[in-house]
C-alpha cells in the first residue's frame, strides 16, 4: 500500500471507464434518440447534439468558465436555434447521456472492488450530462456503494482543474489532504487540480510529469502494485 495514503480520489473517463465522448462526424445521433420516443427529423437531431458539443467543447479548456461551466440543458437551448418542447429537450438530453457515456471493463470493476479493501474511494469526475445514466451504471455493476463521496461537475458547473471538487470531496471524506490520493490520466485536468488543492496525484495511461507522485500504465497496474 501507498505509505500514508488512506483515500483515493479516482478520475473516470480513460482512467476506469474507456470508449466515451462519442461524438466523430460519422456518428449518428438520431439512431439512439428515435429508440428512445424522439420526435424530431434526424437532421434536426445531428444538428442540435454537433452543435451543443462544439459549445461545450470550446469551452471547457477556459479559466473564464471553470467554476461556471454550462449546463448540458442551457447547451442545447443556445444550440438548437428552433423552439424545442420540454418533453424533447430531455430526449436529447438522454441522447448527449448515452454518446458520453463509455464501458467499464470487467477487469476494471474487479480492481476497483480490490481497491476498496486496501482504501476509501471517491469520484472526482467531469462529465457534461447529468450524471444519472452513470450513476445507474455503477448501481447495475455493484460499485456504487464503493464511493464514499462523489463529485460529478453536471452537479455543481465546476470543472478541472479547478481545485474546488477536489476540496469538496476531501471534505466530504473527514480526511487530511496528505492521507488522499488523487488517480487520473490528465496532466492538465487531474495533476494541475489536484495541484492546486494541494493534494497528490498518481498518473496513469501512459500520461507522465515529474510533479506526479507517481506513474502507471493503467489502473490496473497501480491497483497490483499497492
Amino acid at each position: 500500500m501507498i505509505e500514508g495514503k488512506e483515500a483515493l480520489l479516482l478520475d473516470m473517463n480513460s482512467t476506469f471507464m474507456f470508449g466515451e465522448d462519442r461524438f466523430g462526424p460519422d456518428e449518428d445521433f438520431s439512431e439512439y434518440y428515435r429508440s428512445i420516443g424522439g420526435k424530431l427529423a434526424d437532421n434536426v437531431v445531428n444538428r442540435v447534439i454537433r452543435k451543443t458539443y462544439a459549445y461545450l467543447d470550446e469551452k471547457y479548456p477556459s479559466v473564464e468558465y471553470r467554476d461556471r461551466f454550462p449546463s448540458l440543458e442551457f447547451a442545447i437551448e443556445v444550440s438548437a436555434g428552433v423552439d424545442i418542447s420540454i418533453s424533447e429537450k430531455e430526449i436529447l438530453i438522454k441522447t448527449f447521456s448515452f454518446h458520453e457515456h463509455g464501458e467499464i471493463p470487467q477487469n476494471y470493476v474487479t480492481a476497483l472492488r480490490a481497491l476498496k479493501e486496501k482504501f476509501t474511494l471517491a469520484l472526482v469526475i467531469d462529465i457534461w450530462a447529468p450524471k444519472a445514466m452513470w450513476v445507474q451504471t455503477f448501481r447495475s455493476l455493484g460499485l456504487w456503494e464503493l464511493f464514499s463521496a462523489h463529485s460529478f461537475s453536471s452537479d455543481h458547473g465546476i470543472v478541472k482543474p479547478s481545485p474546488r471538487p477536489f476540496e469538496m470531496v476531501v471534505r466530504e471524506l473527514g480526511l487530511p489532504k496528505k492521507k488522499c490520493l488523487v488517480i487520473g490520466d490528465s496532466i492538465r485536468r487531474d495533476l494541475a487540480g489536484s495541484q492546486a488543492a494541494s493534494l497528490d496525484c498518481v498518473l496513469v495511461g501512459g500520461a507522465e510529469s515529474d510533479l506526479a507522485f507517481g506513474s502507471y500504465s493503467n489502473l490496473l497496474e497501480f491497483q497490483k502494485n499497492v
